[in-house]
Parts: structure tokens; C-alpha cells; sequence
């Protein structure tokens, strides 16, 4: 049995679609699990959260692998940035030694630093310690920027294409080898269906083109049919916008200053492809995925 979290993201749908089609047995660890559609009949489902842990109990009955996928680059009502990301994973990381589970797929994050200017890529660093210093069995992926066809980034990116400019915070240059969440989700398979390897080792998940934040803008505009300029706005201008966006619109807020502040770090392996293409994987681009033209 494996134990899926994070179910309902990017990665983890595109996951659990290979997983339920080859006909693995799979338990999700979800709060709503009206969000799985239609996988929802294929797969145990175990009610609860990261921040429950006695639910873990439950959900890693009979367990002998756990991809654990959940994160978050905002604070939730149910918890902050730290808590959603470096307590829940250290919490599970515990419960699945309990467990005697015989494998642990963790997702990390490229560039993730208990040094780094962001919340997010500081919680993710102390949860891949955890990971690291426990006794299971791990592999640990570190993907660039993650994308896929109408997330919510890239939703987003369109949405502000109705104005004469499309605003990005910070100064636009910050670095990014993007990849297909369905490429991410084909690299996990090939780890799961593997010899073991791939196990026991980090795995940086890069795509075949570096582009910039603004470049990656311009691509998803582009692709959309909506090419329009694209405008830096500077940190002393976006921060305190966003922020009174926060505190006006709370969890409905369409972004927030903590995801804004992600696209500022640049998250690039001098490896590029090659963690993925050794698992049998060639990532495809931006451009190529979106149907952007040159």
C-alpha cells in the first residue's frame, strides 16, 4: 500500500493517475475528498491533515511507501508556512518510523536553504534534514519551478493579461529550468517501479530552458494568445501591495506576498536534465507544453 499526500496538487494528480492506472494499491491522506474527481473511487481514502497528526496513524496502516507531496507557499488557516511544511513533514517522518515504512519519497524544493530569504524554501530545507537524518529508506526530489497547464500561476499570468501591462513582482530576473508536473510525476514512477537504484539519493528535477521570470511570463502570455509587455514592479512597491491585499482579502487573496517573494529566487541545477533523464525522463519545455510559438 502507498500513501499519497498532496493528491489534489499539480503533481500529485498527474501521480495519481499513473499509480491508479497500473493498478497500484493507493491511500490519500485528504480533507475534502470530493477534490480528487474521479480518482476519488479508485483509491482509499484516510480524512485528515498535516496539522493532524493523529490522522497519520490511520493513514499509514499497512503502509509500506509514502510520497509525500503536501505543501504549501502560504499561510492556511490551519496553519503557517513553517508549520504546514517543516512541522507536519518532521511530524510524519516520525509516525512513519512508528510504522515501519519501508520507503519515503519526499518533495522538496531546488535552492531550498535554512539560509534562504523566503519562508517557504526555509521550512522545506529543515523538513528535508528531517528526511535526511530519519531512519527510512528515502528519495528525495528537488524540482525548479513546477508548472502545468492552467495552475494557478499560469491562470493568474493570463487573468492579468486583460491589462495594458502584466505586472510581476521584484525585478523579473531570478532564475528557472521550468518542468512539466506530468514529467515530475513520470520521474516519480520511474523511482517507485525501480530497482532501487534512484533510492537513497536527491534528485533535481530541472527542465531543458533557464528563463527568467519574465521570460516565463512572456511564454505563458504568448502561448495564451494574449502577448502583452511585461512590467517589473520593484519589492518596495509589490510588498506592501500585496500585503494589503492579504489582510483585506485573507485566504482568498489571488496571491500573496510570500509566493511573489518565491519568484525572486532563482532555483537552477548546474546538472540541467540530467537527474531526470536518468530515470528514463526528458522534459519537455514552457513553450513546447504550452503551444507558445516563437
Amino acid at each position: 500500500m502507498l500513501l499519497l499526500t498532496g493528491a489534489t496538487g499539480k503533481v500529485g494528480m498527474a501521480l495519481l493517475r499513473r499509480l491508479t492506472a497500473a493498478g497500484r494499491p493507493v491511500r490519500v491522506l485528504v480533507r475534502d475528498p470530493r477534490r480528487l474527481g474521479a480518482e476519488r473511487v479508485r483509491v482509499q481514502i484516510a480524512l485528515g491533515d498535516l496539522t493532524d497528526p493523529p490522522s497519520f496513524r490511520n493513514a499509514l496502516r499497512g503502509v509500506d511507501t509514502v510520497v509525500h507531496l503536501a505543501a504549501s507557499a502560504r499561510d492556511q488557516p490551519r496553519g503557517s508556512i513553517e508549520e504546514l511544511n517543516g512541522i507536519a513533514t518532521w511530524r510524519l517522518v516520525q509516525a512513519a518510523e512508528r510504522a515501519r515504512v519501508e520507503h519515503f519519497v519526499f518533495f522538496g524544493a531546488m535552492s531550498a536553504s535554512i539560509h534562504d530569504r523566503t519562508r517557504f524554501l526555509r521550512a522545506k530545507a529543515l523538513a528535508e534534514e528531517a528526511v535526511r537524518e530519519s531512519s527510512l529508506h528515502h528519495t528525495i526530489f528537488a524540482p525548479s519551478l513546477v508548472f502545468a497547464p492552467g495552475d494557478r500561476h499560469l491562470a493568474l499570468l493570463e487573468r492579468l493579461a486583460l491589462l495594458p501591462v502584466v505586472p510581476v513582482p521584484g525585478r523579473g530576473r531570478a532564475q528557472f529550468q521550468p518542468i512539466w508536473a506530468e514529467d515530475v510525476a513520470d520521474c516519480v514512477m520511474a523511482v517507485l517501479d525501480g530497482d532501487g537504484r534512484h533510492t537513497m539519493r536527491r534528485h533535481e528535477l530541472a527542465g531543458p530552458e533557464t528563463l527568467d521570470h519574465v521570460a516565463v511570463a512572456e511564454t505563458v502570455l504568448r502561448a495564451a494568445g494574449r502577448p502583452k509587455p511585461v512590467l517589473p514592479v520593484p519589492e518596495a512597491l509589490a510588498r506592501p501591495a500585496l500585503k494589503a491585499g492579504e489582510a483585506l482579502l485573507k485566504s482568498h487573496a489571488p496571491v500573496t506576498w510570500d509566493e511573489a517573494e518565491l519568484l525572486q529566487v532563482s532555483m537552477t541545477s548546474r546538472h540541467g536534465t540530467a537527474d531526470a533523464e536518468a530515470l528514463g525522463v526528458t522534459p519537455r519545455s514552457l513553450g513546447a507544453v504550452l503551444g507558445a510559438s516563437a
